[in-house]
């Protein structure tokens, strides 16, 4: 099934002349312009299942909640936007095919893990730290601290996490110590096969985190069931080998000075792989 067939992004042309037009110049980041258009990204033209792939800082997370905001599907977690997010998708453009569904939305990681933890936190009887170090997070984003001596030390880290980090991140970070680990990828799965339903349009930011490999292939052949047999449409932004091989799927690689499509034995990091199991090949025997 495809709901949304087509999306345009601003050419780099037409960046320049909206930031030309900027009255103030007191802001730190312009972001997400000049971040897609550096790569020559002007448009995505998808399938039932479309991969955006790339490593840290090629776009592909960027390009995704670009996408989300711009067609207003659901999400949970709130996206750290920048002064000029909306500004700029005001000048992306879509088409689909069939009207987008009201069930669809973006899956972060940040949605799964707050999905993971908050289980982990009632099997756990630690809610009420949880609950403390929200208030905490707060608390260390919206004061003014200053360090005083090497006394302040520790909270002057959390003061930093705090306003570089999103909620979820801060509470992971502090709390995951007390949050044991084995049973993540069983709940991380079932968060997916929770959410995703029949005839809905879903955005997945790199699904593969907190999934095991043998998870991770349990999701592969879910995601492409659905999108097979029951009416999803897919796009996803991912570096996973199990993903990048669903059947079927169109792949931009994000790494490309200019965004190209590629089958995925064709992108670099699988290639990698290849080359790295072909030359220990005689110790699988």
């Amino acid at each position: 099934m495809i709901y949304l067939s087509h999306f345009s992004f601003p050419d780099i042309e037409q960046e320049y002349s909206f930031l030309m037009n900027i009255k103030r110049t007191c802001y730190d980041t312009v972001y997400p312009f000049l971040t897609l258009s550096k790569h020559g990204l002007r448009m995505l033209d998808f399938e039932p299942i479309t991969i955006l792939y790339g490593g840290n800082g090629s776009g592909k997370t960027t390009a995704l909640n670009v996408v989300a905001e711009t067609i207003k599907i659901k999400r949970e977690s709130v996206y750290n936007r920048s002064n000029f997010f909306e500004d700029y998708t005001v000048m992306c453009s879509f088409e689909t095919q069939i009207p987008i569904p009201d069930l669809s939305r973006i899956i972060t990681s940040d949605d799964v893990f707050d999905f993971v933890l908050n289980l982990r936190c009632l099997n756990d009887g630690i809610d009420n730290k949880r609950e403390a170090l929200f208030e905490e997070y707060l608390e260390n984003k919206y004061s003014r601290f200053q360090m005083r001596s090497l006394d302040d030390y520790e909270r002057l880290k959390k003061s930093y996490m705090a306003h570089t980090k999103t909620q979820s991140k801060y509470v992971r970070n502090n709390l995951m110590d007390n949050v044991r680990e084995h049973s993540n990828g069983e709940s991380a799965f079932l968060y997916f096969s929770q959410k995703i339903q029949e005839n809905g349009l879903y955005l997945l930011d790199e699904p593969e985190n907190s999934l095991s490999p043998v998870k991770q292939q349990e999701l592969q052949k879910f995601l492409e069931d659905s999108a097979r047999f029951f009416g999803c449409q897919f796009i996803i932004s991912t570096h996973s080998p199990f993903l990048l091989s669903l059947k079927g799927a169109k792949i931009y690689d994000m790494d490309e000075e200019t965004v190209d499509v590629k089958r995925w034995t064709e992108l670099p990091g699988i290639r990698l792989y290849f080359d790295f199991f072909k030359k220990h090949e005689g110790e699988f025997l």
